[in-house]
């Protein structure tokens, strides 16, 4: 990225920064906090937080243990722009421009873990041609270089290296909190979460990946998966509202096929003979098969 551009989304993101300082609270004592200088995130008690040169905030009070690398957001970013997942965009896209209220002067999208934005900066974007409201969305992420190539591919949003279990927002604040293939903190989300406001998580259900999982995996326990308890937490921890089942396939050639399994944490415990043996694969069909949960978050009296 040359210096001009990367000038111009510093200065961008800072102004969009700004335009929300109102919402952001210290992640050390919860404080609020301004943007000084356009440069910086302070709070009451003298935290600081610096707009990187890219145009993101590293908030993370401790350098961050994220499992996934450079490499592994190329490669995800790869297989995103591919149009594997353009059915389960365009349907969480529909399901929250239904639950839109009109009467919004602005609607705020929180995406935890959210990577390196291809998934919140598309389902903004449809938002945005769809509603009234003025749509921005707020990724958040453990990991440095996901938040990086986000802030410098979609610089339109606002990138924050943080955890999801201690995000640097005030709360009440978001209209809908996303949560794609990714870890959760429900008590965050709670926090977070506006009265009527709505939780889209995406699980994998037993038939997705399934032909990478049977290479990976044959013949052991793994090589079968149930979100059973990921699905009774959710239930437990917010009002479910509805499950959406999202149910495809598609062929790749080689070369996605290599993206998909480097961007995957199936890959993780298999033994380098079973990698080998998914990145050597010719095209084949591969299988999509997801759960959209919607819920509501808990007041008292649920």
């Amino acid at each position: 990225m040359g210096c001009l551009t990367v000038l111009k989304n510093r200065k961008g993101n800072a102004a969009l920064i700004l335009k929300y300082e109102d919402i952001f609270s210290c992640p050390i004592c919860s404080s609020k906090m301004k943007l000084v200088n356009a440069k910086s995130l302070i709070c009451n008690h003298h935290h600081c937080f610096d707009v990187s040169r890219r145009g993101y905030i590293n908030m993370l009070p401790h350098p961050g243990r994220g499992k996934y690398d450079q490499s592994m957001f190329e490669s995800r970013r790869i297989v995103y722009r591919s149009g594997l997942f353009e059915p389960l965009v365009e349907k969480i896209s529909r399901e929250m421009i239904n639950n839109i209220e009109s009467n919004r002067d602005r609607v705020l999208v929180l995406d935890a873990g959210c990577g390196e934005g291809f998934m919140l900066s598309s389902i903004t974007d449809r938002l945005s041609q769809n509603a009234v409201n003025r749509v921005s969305g707020i990724g958040v992420d453990v990991s440095k270089a996901g938040i990086s190539m986000a802030s410098g591919e979609y610089p339109e949003g606002i990138w924050c290296v943080a955890s999801i279990s201690r995000c640097p927002f005030e709360g009440k604040q978001f209209d809908f909190i996303l949560n794609v293939l990714s870890p959760s903190n429900y008590s965050e989300f709670q926090r977070l979460l506006s009265d009527d406001g709505t939780v889209v998580k995406v699980i994998p259900e037993s038939g997705y990946l399934q032909e990478l999982r049977e290479v990976f995996y044959e013949r052991t326990d793994r090589g079968f998966y149930s979100n059973e308890k990921t699905m009774e937490l959710f239930k437990s921890s917010l009002v479910l509202l509805d499950i959406q089942r999202l149910r495809y396939s598609a062929t790749l050639d080689n070369t996605l096929i290599r993206h998909l399994a480097r961007m995957t944490p199936l890959s993780w415990g298999a033994t380098r003979e079973r990698l080998q043996k998914v990145l050597e694969m010719d095209a084949k069909e591969i299988t999509i098969d997801l759960a959209i949960l919607l819920g509501r978050k808990k007041n008292q009296g649920n």
